[in-house]
């Protein structure tokens, strides 16, 4: 997963319908530092913008350690070579599809990681998800939500 669907399954927004039941068949999620980041990022940037209060921010902490201890989220280390594999992706697919380096990222270790599937609301990422060979599902709507799969993690 990125991290579009990580906030979406916290924060209401119009993907958190599709992100939330995704995870009602209670999948495991790997979950990278990179997530982590972007994480506390979002909601300091929303807490930032008003779009949530300081109580509410600590919520969803609260909530997202509460899913972390009954497993939801599969902690892994970035992969080693995650870094170069993004380098490789963005010389062969950033002039066609113009991806963002993190979100570029974020597939390189999917890629490293094994994964088979990708979920993302991201729709450039998308592009690049399918470019490289990862499982996109099509959804109705503006984004497409994206499994990310490698045995009985998700």
């Amino acid at each position: 997963m990125d991290s579009s669907f990580l906030v979406s399954l916290y924060l209401t927004d119009s993907n958190s319908g599709l992100a939330r039941g995704r995870i009602s068949g209670n999948p495991r999620l790997w979950l990278t530092p990179l997530h982590r980041a972007e994480w506390a990022h979002a909601l300091a940037r929303a807490e930032y913008r008003g779009v949530i209060s300081a109580p509410e921010s600590r919520q969803f902490y609260t909530e997202f350690t509460a899913d972390q201890a009954r497993g939801l989220w599969v902690e892994v280390a970035m992969p080693e070579m995650a870094f170069e594999t993004c380098v490789r992706l963005a010389q062969q697919h950033g002039p066609r599809l113009g991806p963002r380096t993190l979100d570029t990222l974020h597939i390189a270790s999917a890629l490293e990681l094994g994964a088979g599937r990708f979920w993302t609301f991201d729709e450039r990422q998308a592009k690049l998800a399918r470019a490289v060979g990862l499982r996109v599902r099509e959804s109705t709507g503006r984004r497409n939500p994206l499994p990310l799969n490698q045995k009985n993690v998700e």
